[in-house]
Protein backbone atom coordinates (compact mmCIF):
# COMPACT_ATOMS: atom_id res chain seq x y z
CA UNK A 1 0.00 0.00 0.00
CA UNK A 2 1.33 3.41 -1.01
CA UNK A 3 0.49 5.71 1.89
CA UNK A 4 -0.04 5.01 5.56
CA UNK A 5 -3.30 6.81 6.36
CA UNK A 6 -6.63 5.51 7.60
CA UNK A 7 -7.77 4.25 4.19
CA UNK A 8 -4.65 2.10 4.02
CA UNK A 9 -5.33 0.89 7.56
CA UNK A 10 -8.87 -0.21 6.75
CA UNK A 11 -7.70 -1.87 3.53
CA UNK A 12 -5.04 -3.73 5.52
CA UNK A 13 -7.58 -4.88 8.10
CA UNK A 14 -9.83 -6.27 5.38
CA UNK A 15 -6.95 -8.00 3.58
CA UNK A 16 -5.54 -9.49 6.79
CA UNK A 17 -8.90 -11.10 7.63
CA UNK A 18 -8.54 -13.10 4.43
CA UNK A 19 -4.95 -14.12 5.11
CA UNK A 20 -3.02 -11.56 3.08
CA UNK A 21 0.21 -9.95 4.23
CA UNK A 22 0.37 -6.16 4.15
CA UNK A 23 3.29 -3.80 3.53
CA UNK A 24 3.17 0.01 3.63
CA UNK A 25 5.39 2.41 1.70
CA UNK A 26 5.87 6.11 2.28
CA UNK A 27 4.95 6.63 5.92
CA UNK A 28 6.12 5.90 9.45
CA UNK A 29 5.63 2.60 11.26
CA UNK A 30 3.32 4.31 13.77
CA UNK A 31 1.04 5.68 11.02
CA UNK A 32 -2.56 4.37 10.98
CA UNK A 33 -1.70 1.77 8.33
CA UNK A 34 1.83 1.18 9.59
CA UNK A 35 0.50 0.03 12.96
CA UNK A 36 -0.99 -3.09 11.37
CA UNK A 37 1.56 -3.68 8.59
CA UNK A 38 4.07 -6.55 8.38
CA UNK A 39 6.66 -4.00 7.31
CA UNK A 40 6.83 -0.26 6.65
CA UNK A 41 9.15 1.52 4.24
CA UNK A 42 9.59 4.99 5.75
CA UNK A 43 11.02 6.37 2.53
CA UNK A 44 10.24 9.21 0.16
CA UNK A 45 7.87 8.33 -2.67
CA UNK A 46 10.56 9.16 -5.26
CA UNK A 47 13.28 7.05 -3.63
CA UNK A 48 13.74 4.58 -6.49
CA UNK A 49 16.08 2.27 -4.59
CA UNK A 50 13.54 1.92 -1.78
CA UNK A 51 10.75 1.41 -4.32
CA UNK A 52 12.69 -1.48 -5.89
CA UNK A 53 13.16 -3.07 -2.45
CA UNK A 54 9.44 -2.63 -1.76
CA UNK A 55 8.46 -4.15 -5.11
CA UNK A 56 10.70 -7.17 -4.45
CA UNK A 57 8.65 -8.31 -1.43
CA UNK A 58 5.08 -7.67 -2.63
CA UNK A 59 2.88 -9.21 -5.31
CA UNK A 60 0.59 -6.26 -6.07
CA UNK A 61 0.42 -2.58 -5.12
CA UNK A 62 -2.43 -0.11 -4.62
CA UNK A 63 -2.61 3.40 -3.18
CA UNK A 64 -4.77 5.00 -0.52
CA UNK A 65 -4.59 8.65 -1.53
CA UNK A 66 -4.27 10.60 -4.76
CA UNK A 67 -1.25 12.70 -3.83
CA UNK A 68 1.16 9.88 -4.67
CA UNK A 69 3.57 11.05 -7.42
CA UNK A 70 2.68 9.51 -10.77
CA UNK A 71 6.38 8.76 -11.20
CA UNK A 72 6.19 6.45 -8.17
CA UNK A 73 3.59 4.30 -9.90
CA UNK A 74 5.53 4.33 -13.16
CA UNK A 75 8.67 3.10 -11.42
CA UNK A 76 6.84 0.35 -9.55
CA UNK A 77 5.06 -0.86 -12.69
CA UNK A 78 8.41 -1.98 -14.05
CA UNK A 79 8.52 -4.62 -11.33
CA UNK A 80 5.01 -5.30 -9.99
CA UNK A 81 1.36 -4.61 -10.95
CA UNK A 82 -0.06 -1.34 -9.57
CA UNK A 83 -3.84 -0.79 -9.48
CA UNK A 84 -5.46 1.55 -10.35
CA UNK A 85 -2.84 2.62 -12.88
CA UNK A 86 -1.26 6.02 -13.47
CA UNK A 87 -3.91 7.39 -15.86
CA UNK A 88 -6.62 7.71 -13.20
CA UNK A 89 -4.10 8.91 -10.62
CA UNK A 90 -2.82 11.64 -12.92
CA UNK A 91 -6.33 12.88 -13.77
CA UNK A 92 -7.50 12.87 -10.16
CA UNK A 93 -4.49 15.00 -9.13
CA UNK A 94 -5.38 17.82 -11.51
CA UNK A 95 -8.86 19.29 -11.52
CA UNK A 96 -8.48 20.65 -15.04
CA UNK A 97 -7.39 17.26 -16.41
CA UNK A 98 -10.12 15.50 -14.46
CA UNK A 99 -12.98 17.67 -15.69
CA UNK A 100 -11.65 17.74 -19.23
CA UNK A 101 -11.46 13.92 -19.27
CA UNK A 102 -14.98 13.59 -17.89
CA UNK A 103 -16.38 16.02 -20.46
CA UNK A 104 -14.60 14.09 -23.23
CA UNK A 105 -16.67 10.97 -22.44
CA UNK A 106 -19.95 12.86 -22.13
CA UNK A 107 -20.14 13.08 -18.34
CA UNK A 108 -21.54 16.39 -17.05
CA UNK A 109 -19.50 18.57 -14.71
CA UNK A 110 -19.82 22.14 -13.49
CA UNK A 111 -18.76 24.67 -16.11
CA UNK A 112 -15.14 25.62 -15.51
CA UNK A 113 -12.34 27.90 -16.67
CA UNK A 114 -8.56 27.78 -16.39
CA UNK A 115 -7.33 30.81 -14.47
CA UNK A 116 -3.76 32.14 -14.58
CA UNK A 117 -4.14 35.77 -13.44
CA UNK A 118 -6.30 38.17 -11.46
CA UNK A 119 -7.54 39.60 -14.75
CA UNK A 120 -8.71 36.18 -15.95
CA UNK A 121 -10.34 35.61 -12.57
CA UNK A 122 -12.24 38.90 -12.85
CA UNK A 123 -13.47 38.08 -16.34
CA UNK A 124 -14.29 34.48 -15.40
CA UNK A 125 -16.42 35.46 -12.42
CA UNK A 126 -18.23 37.98 -14.60
CA UNK A 127 -18.92 35.32 -17.24
CA UNK A 128 -20.38 33.05 -14.54
CA UNK A 129 -22.87 35.69 -13.46
CA UNK A 130 -20.79 37.20 -10.68
CA UNK A 131 -20.32 34.03 -8.63
CA UNK A 132 -17.90 31.09 -8.72
CA UNK A 133 -15.63 28.78 -6.76
CA UNK A 134 -11.89 29.19 -7.19
CA UNK A 135 -9.84 26.05 -6.50
CA UNK A 136 -6.22 25.08 -6.70
CA UNK A 137 -5.59 22.75 -9.65
CA UNK A 138 -3.68 20.30 -7.49
CA UNK A 139 -3.87 19.27 -3.84
CA UNK A 140 -6.57 20.61 -1.56
CA UNK A 141 -9.25 18.54 0.15
CA UNK A 142 -11.86 18.92 2.92
CA UNK A 143 -12.35 22.55 1.86
CA UNK A 144 -8.66 23.43 1.66
CA UNK A 145 -7.38 25.27 -1.40
CA UNK A 146 -10.71 26.74 -2.45
CA UNK A 147 -12.75 29.89 -1.97
CA UNK A 148 -16.15 31.25 -3.00
CA UNK A 149 -15.60 34.25 -5.27
CA UNK A 150 -18.07 37.05 -6.02
CA UNK A 151 -17.65 39.96 -8.39
CA UNK A 152 -17.51 42.59 -5.65
CA UNK A 153 -14.39 41.06 -4.09
CA UNK A 154 -10.83 42.32 -4.59
CA UNK A 155 -9.68 39.84 -7.25
CA UNK A 156 -6.04 40.90 -7.15
CA UNK A 157 -5.83 40.29 -3.39
CA UNK A 158 -7.67 36.96 -3.64
CA UNK A 159 -5.46 35.74 -6.49
CA UNK A 160 -2.37 36.73 -4.53
CA UNK A 161 -3.56 34.71 -1.52
CA UNK A 162 -3.74 31.53 -3.63
CA UNK A 163 0.01 31.74 -4.38
CA UNK A 164 -0.28 29.74 -7.60
CA UNK A 165 0.26 30.26 -11.32
CA UNK A 166 -2.75 28.16 -12.33
CA UNK A 167 -6.16 27.54 -10.80
CA UNK A 168 -9.64 26.46 -11.85
CA UNK A 169 -12.80 28.53 -11.54
CA UNK A 170 -16.00 26.51 -11.35
CA UNK A 171 -19.48 27.82 -11.88
CA UNK A 172 -21.68 27.38 -8.83
CA UNK A 173 -24.11 24.48 -9.28
CA UNK A 174 -27.64 25.00 -7.95
CA UNK A 175 -28.12 21.61 -6.32
CA UNK A 176 -30.58 19.95 -3.94
CA UNK A 177 -28.14 17.64 -2.20
CA UNK A 178 -24.80 15.88 -2.59
CA UNK A 179 -24.42 12.16 -3.15
CA UNK A 180 -21.69 9.70 -4.00
CA UNK A 181 -21.32 6.18 -5.30
CA UNK A 182 -18.50 3.73 -4.67
CA UNK A 183 -17.83 1.36 -7.55
CA UNK A 184 -15.35 -1.39 -8.35
CA UNK A 185 -14.06 -2.95 -11.56
CA UNK A 186 -12.36 -6.31 -11.96
CA UNK A 187 -9.86 -7.73 -14.42
CA UNK A 188 -12.60 -9.36 -16.49
CA UNK A 189 -14.33 -5.98 -16.93
CA UNK A 190 -17.10 -6.67 -14.41
CA UNK A 191 -18.30 -3.56 -12.56
CA UNK A 192 -20.10 -3.62 -9.20
CA UNK A 193 -21.81 -0.74 -7.41
CA UNK A 194 -22.72 0.03 -3.83
CA UNK A 195 -25.94 1.79 -2.96
CA UNK A 196 -25.36 5.55 -3.34
CA UNK A 197 -25.27 7.67 -0.19
CA UNK A 198 -26.47 11.19 0.53
CA UNK A 199 -23.71 13.24 2.14
CA UNK A 200 -23.90 16.17 4.53
CA UNK A 201 -20.87 18.39 5.09
CA UNK A 202 -19.92 20.80 7.87
CA UNK A 203 -17.13 23.30 7.26
CA UNK A 204 -16.38 21.55 3.96
CA UNK A 205 -15.67 18.24 5.75
CA UNK A 206 -17.92 15.21 5.36
CA UNK A 207 -20.03 14.86 8.49
CA UNK A 208 -22.72 12.26 7.78
CA UNK A 209 -23.40 9.75 4.98
CA UNK A 210 -26.82 8.11 4.70
CA UNK A 211 -27.77 5.02 2.69
CA UNK A 212 -30.25 4.26 1.33
CA UNK A 213 -31.77 7.71 1.13
CA UNK A 214 -35.32 8.52 0.02
CA UNK A 215 -33.92 11.66 -1.61
CA UNK A 216 -32.23 9.61 -4.34
CA UNK A 217 -34.54 8.61 -7.19
CA UNK A 218 -34.36 5.40 -9.20
CA UNK A 219 -33.26 7.48 -12.19
CA UNK A 220 -30.42 9.03 -10.20
CA UNK A 221 -29.24 5.61 -9.01
CA UNK A 222 -29.20 4.40 -12.61
CA UNK A 223 -27.42 7.54 -13.84
CA UNK A 224 -24.83 7.35 -11.05
CA UNK A 225 -24.05 3.74 -11.91
CA UNK A 226 -23.78 4.47 -15.64
CA UNK A 227 -21.45 7.43 -15.09
CA UNK A 228 -19.29 5.50 -12.63
CA UNK A 229 -19.03 2.63 -15.09
CA UNK A 230 -18.07 5.04 -17.86
CA UNK A 231 -15.25 6.42 -15.70
CA UNK A 232 -14.06 2.96 -14.65
CA UNK A 233 -13.92 1.81 -18.27
CA UNK A 234 -12.39 5.01 -19.68
CA UNK A 235 -9.46 4.82 -17.27
CA UNK A 236 -9.33 0.98 -17.42
CA UNK A 237 -9.54 0.86 -13.64
CA UNK A 238 -8.92 -2.32 -11.70
CA UNK A 239 -9.86 -1.53 -8.13
CA UNK A 240 -12.23 0.86 -6.41
CA UNK A 241 -13.17 4.48 -6.98
CA UNK A 242 -15.77 6.93 -5.72
CA UNK A 243 -17.68 9.49 -7.75
CA UNK A 244 -19.15 12.51 -5.97
CA UNK A 245 -22.18 14.24 -7.50
CA UNK A 246 -24.42 17.26 -7.15
CA UNK A 247 -28.10 16.37 -7.54
CA UNK A 248 -29.62 19.23 -9.52
CA UNK A 249 -33.14 20.54 -9.08
CA UNK A 250 -34.33 18.94 -12.32
CA UNK A 251 -33.34 15.49 -11.03
CA UNK A 252 -30.09 15.28 -12.94
CA UNK A 253 -26.55 14.61 -11.72
CA UNK A 254 -23.38 16.65 -12.17
CA UNK A 255 -20.03 15.14 -11.23
CA UNK A 256 -18.14 17.15 -8.61
CA UNK A 257 -15.01 15.04 -8.12
CA UNK A 258 -13.67 11.52 -8.47
CA UNK A 259 -11.49 9.74 -5.93
CA UNK A 260 -9.26 6.93 -7.27
CA UNK A 261 -9.68 4.85 -4.10
CA UNK A 262 -12.17 3.96 -1.38
CA UNK A 263 -13.90 7.00 0.09
CA UNK A 264 -15.05 8.37 3.41
CA UNK A 265 -18.69 8.14 2.31
CA UNK A 266 -18.21 4.41 1.65
CA UNK A 267 -17.13 3.56 5.19
CA UNK A 268 -20.65 2.43 6.08
CA UNK A 269 -20.12 -0.57 3.78
CA UNK A 270 -17.77 -1.98 6.44
CA UNK A 271 -20.78 -2.99 8.56
CA UNK A 272 -23.78 -2.66 6.25
CA UNK A 273 -22.53 -4.91 3.42
CA UNK A 274 -21.09 -8.41 3.33
CA UNK A 275 -18.16 -7.16 1.24
CA UNK A 276 -16.90 -3.69 2.19
CA UNK A 277 -15.31 -1.21 -0.20
CA UNK A 278 -11.92 -2.27 1.20
CA UNK A 279 -12.60 -5.96 0.61
CA UNK A 280 -13.65 -5.10 -2.95
CA UNK A 281 -10.37 -3.25 -3.37
CA UNK A 282 -8.18 -6.21 -2.41
CA UNK A 283 -10.39 -8.66 -4.29
CA UNK A 284 -10.07 -6.61 -7.48
CA UNK A 285 -6.32 -5.97 -7.36
CA UNK A 286 -5.56 -9.59 -6.38
CA UNK A 287 -7.54 -11.07 -9.28
CA UNK A 288 -10.31 -12.48 -7.08
CA UNK A 289 -14.06 -12.47 -7.83
CA UNK A 290 -16.30 -9.71 -6.52
CA UNK A 291 -17.83 -10.00 -3.10
CA UNK A 292 -21.49 -9.38 -2.25
CA UNK A 293 -22.00 -5.59 -2.29
CA UNK A 294 -25.73 -5.63 -1.57
CA UNK A 295 -26.57 -3.53 1.48
CA UNK A 296 -28.03 -5.60 4.31
CA UNK A 297 -29.41 -2.79 6.49
CA UNK A 298 -30.15 0.93 6.48
CA UNK A 299 -26.94 2.62 7.64
CA UNK A 300 -25.45 5.95 8.58
CA UNK A 301 -21.77 6.85 8.79
CA UNK A 302 -20.79 9.70 11.12
CA UNK A 303 -17.25 11.04 11.16
CA UNK A 304 -15.42 11.50 14.44
CA UNK A 305 -13.19 14.55 14.21
CA UNK A 306 -10.96 15.93 16.89
CA UNK A 307 -13.88 18.31 17.57
CA UNK A 308 -16.06 15.40 18.70
CA UNK A 309 -13.47 13.92 21.05
CA UNK A 310 -12.22 16.88 23.05
CA UNK A 311 -14.44 15.97 26.01
CA UNK A 312 -14.40 12.18 25.56
CA UNK A 313 -13.55 10.08 28.62
CA UNK A 314 -13.52 6.31 29.20
CA UNK A 315 -16.90 6.64 30.91
CA UNK A 316 -18.35 8.56 27.96
CA UNK A 317 -17.01 5.94 25.56
CA UNK A 318 -18.61 3.19 27.64
CA UNK A 319 -21.98 4.89 27.25
CA UNK A 320 -21.51 4.96 23.47
CA UNK A 321 -20.88 1.21 23.42
CA UNK A 322 -24.23 0.75 25.19
CA UNK A 323 -26.10 2.06 22.14
CA UNK A 324 -27.65 -0.54 19.78
CA UNK A 325 -26.28 -0.94 16.27
CA UNK A 326 -23.24 1.30 16.79
CA UNK A 327 -19.87 0.18 15.34
CA UNK A 328 -16.81 2.20 16.38
CA UNK A 329 -13.85 2.52 14.00
CA UNK A 330 -10.82 4.47 15.24
CA UNK A 331 -7.75 5.21 13.14
CA UNK A 332 -4.94 5.02 15.66
CA UNK A 333 -3.96 8.68 15.46
CA UNK A 334 -2.17 9.85 18.58
CA UNK A 335 -3.22 13.50 18.60
CA UNK A 336 -6.78 14.80 18.27
CA UNK A 337 -6.99 18.16 16.50
CA UNK A 338 -9.91 20.30 15.40
CA UNK A 339 -10.97 19.18 11.91
CA UNK A 340 -8.77 16.07 11.94
CA UNK A 341 -10.47 12.77 11.12
CA UNK A 342 -9.87 10.47 14.08
CA UNK A 343 -12.39 7.74 13.33
CA UNK A 344 -16.01 7.16 12.43
CA UNK A 345 -19.19 5.54 13.68
CA UNK A 346 -21.31 3.24 11.56
CA UNK A 347 -24.87 2.90 12.82
CA UNK A 348 -27.29 0.22 11.60
CA UNK A 349 -31.00 0.41 12.40
CA UNK A 350 -34.44 -0.33 10.97
CA UNK A 351 -34.53 3.05 9.23
CA UNK A 352 -31.91 5.62 8.33
CA UNK A 353 -33.78 8.17 10.45
CA UNK A 354 -33.38 5.97 13.50
CA UNK A 355 -29.74 5.28 12.67
CA UNK A 356 -28.96 8.99 12.31
CA UNK A 357 -30.65 9.79 15.62
CA UNK A 358 -28.59 7.11 17.38
CA UNK A 359 -25.41 8.45 15.76
CA UNK A 360 -26.07 11.99 16.99
CA UNK A 361 -26.81 10.61 20.44
CA UNK A 362 -23.48 8.76 20.37
CA UNK A 363 -21.57 11.93 19.60
CA UNK A 364 -23.57 13.78 22.29
CA UNK A 365 -22.55 11.12 24.80
CA UNK A 366 -18.92 11.74 23.88
CA UNK A 367 -19.47 15.33 24.98
CA UNK A 368 -20.03 16.95 21.60
CA UNK A 369 -22.98 19.30 21.24
CA UNK A 370 -24.13 19.19 17.62
CA UNK A 371 -25.31 22.33 15.88
CA UNK A 372 -27.67 20.31 13.68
Amino acid sequence: MLGGGQLGRMFGQAARRSGFGFVVFGDQSDSPAGQIADHTFSAEFLDEDALKQFAAIVDVVSYEQENIPVRTVEVLQQYVPVYPGPALLKASQNRLLEKTALRSIGIPTADFLRITSAEELTEGVRSFGGDGILKTVTLGYDGKGQARVRSQQDMAALWSQFKTSEAILEKVVDFQFELSIVASRFGNGECRFYSPSVNHHLNHILDVSISPSPLISARQIRDAQQMAQGILEHFEVIGVLCVEFFATRDGGLVVNEIAPRPHNSGHLTMDACRSSQFEQQFRAICGLPSGDVKQQSPAVMMNLLGDHLMNATPERWASVFELPGVFVHMYGKAEARIGRKMGHLNVLAGTVEEAEAIGHEARRRLGFMSSR
